[in-house]
């Protein structure tokens, strides 16, 4: 059974930060590319970063300056750290697992392919 409960959105102050958390079923690491997207209300999904089995990573080019994704295996936990939070960052964020060859099409097919959970509000305001 696929698993993935997001926790830790909320509201912040523009130039805040948050950190989200992604409980997944323990077998997930290492069999998927794991990773993060968001959707706001009227737009179109996002990828924002994945992560391998190895804990390589790679992000979106307009992600890779303030977003911070990590995973700890032994708590079958992925991360999120958010920083200088802006308006234009409130979006449902989910978190997500892909099969895929590479961290670049696995990035890329977040949200589109595999699984994710029910998300995670955050709200930005200015």
């Amino acid at each position: 059974l696929e698993q993935l409960v997001e926790s830790g959105g909320g509201s912040v102050q523009s130039g805040g930060s948050l950190t989200l958390s992604c409980v997944a079923s323990g077998w997930m690491f290492g069999s998927y590319i794991m990773g993060w997207f968001r959707q706001a209300p009227g737009k179109e999904r996002e990828a924002i970063a994945a992560i391998d089995g190895d804990r390589h990573s790679a992000y979106a080019d307009s992600m890779k300056d303030r977003f911070t994704i990590s995973q700890d295996n032994a708590k079958n936990t992925l991360y999120l750290q958010m920083n200088n939070l802006q308006p234009e960052d409130t979006a449902m964020y989910y978190c997500a697992a892909v099969a895929a060859s590479t961290l670049q099409i696995g990035l890329r097919s977040l949200g589109r392919l595999g699984h994710w959970g029910q998300g995670a509000q955050v709200t930005v305001s200015s």
